[in-house]
């Protein structure tokens, strides 16, 4: 490999941080992009990020069209996580157009299914089927592409009462998990912090002749709503319980996600619809480019008390 530069963007999400710790670590030169808010920029992942070494950290808005066009120039290879700092597919597109006209020859983006075009009278989810709108435009230009699909993050588990993923605290110390899925259906799971990086760099060394048009379903198990309450039963020794129940919202959040929560309720939950569409399995093909992922079990036990603990919580001393 000649060239070991590696665009990434949303470097300070999950995902691109994962990224960006791993290829750093083997060697590659990352441009990592990151948005001007203060919240970003001066955060805990930025200040990590400029430690590390080989990484050129790029700050400013992805709907500036000069900034955008430097971020790929020299560059051969991608990992691109849009989010909705704007239009996410406007994004997406001029993300798309300058990483082509730079010769970039591997793209990794991270798409979701748009459950639309499966009929089954299925709804589309407002923040995945921008994503695969993108990736239906990254085809239709020719960009060498490959297109990760990332199952349901062990992260986004919390005691604060935020939707959807509440693992909240009861008065005798245990916990329980309200959610609108059905508690023996199983869906598919990933520790993006730990997983994601290893499996990519996998997808880049096997590189674009392997994997050209291919999508990729990233996950590592397939649970149930009560094995994963089982998995942190064990991990953290309490009780654990599941409750299927609709998403309830006690604090204020964005009404784009709102309108996530609504279709999910809806396409997850009433109608029981495979989260990954009909044409992605898990977890085989991420198995085959990463075996050493983090379970839920060895999240609850490892991971969750480390993450309560730095949002100030103490439940666990």
């Amino acid at each position: 490999m000649t060239n070991r530069t590696l665009v990434i963007v949303n470097t300070t999400g999950r995902q691109g941080a994962s990224v960006a710790r791993v290829a750093s670590a083997v060697g590659y030169s990352i441009r990592a992009h990151i948005t001007n808010k203060l919240s970003e920029k001066d955060g805990m992942v930025a200040k990590e990020l400029r430690e590390l070494n080989n990484v050129e950290v790029v700050e400013g808005s992805l709907e500036d069209k000069k900034l955008i066009a430097r971020l790929f120039v020299g560059a051969q290879r991608a990992f691109i996580n849009t989010i909705s700092w704007g239009d996410e597919v406007v994004i997406g597109k001029a993300l798309a157009d300058a990483a082509k006209k730079a010769g970039v020859q591997h793209y990794v983006y991270s798409s979701m299914p748009d459950h639309a075009v499966f009929g089954h009278g299925w709804p589309s989810l407002p923040l995945w089927s921008c994503k695969f709108a993108v990736e239906n435009y990254i085809r239709q230009i020719g960009l060498p592409a490959t297109f990760v699909y990332t199952g349901i993050y062990n992260n986004n588990f919390t005691s604060l009462p935020y939707p959807l993923f509440c693992m909240k605290l009861q008065p005798n110390g245990s916990f329980e998990w309200t959610a609108p899925f059905h508690p023996d259906k199983p869906l598919p799971w990933l520790d993006a912090e730990h997983d994601v990086g290893p499996a990519v760099l996998q997808i880049l060394k096997d590189g674009i002749r392997q994997w050209s048009g291919h999508r990729i379903g990233l996950a590592y198990q397939l649970l149930t709503p009560r094995q994963v309450c089982a998995a942190f039963a064990r991990g953290l020794q309490r009780s654990c319980s599941y409750k299927r129940g609709p998403i309830t919202v006690e604090v204020p959040i964005p009404s784009g996600y709102r309108s996530q929560l609504e279709g999910i309720e809806i396409l997850l939950g009433k109608l029981e619809a495979p989260y990954f569409g009909l044409d992605i399995e898990a977890p085989d093909e991420a198995l085959e480019l990463w075996e050493g992922y983090r379970g839920m079990e060895e999240y609850a036990r490892e991971v969750f008390p480390l993450e309560e603990a730095a949002n100030g919580l103490t439940w666990m001393h």
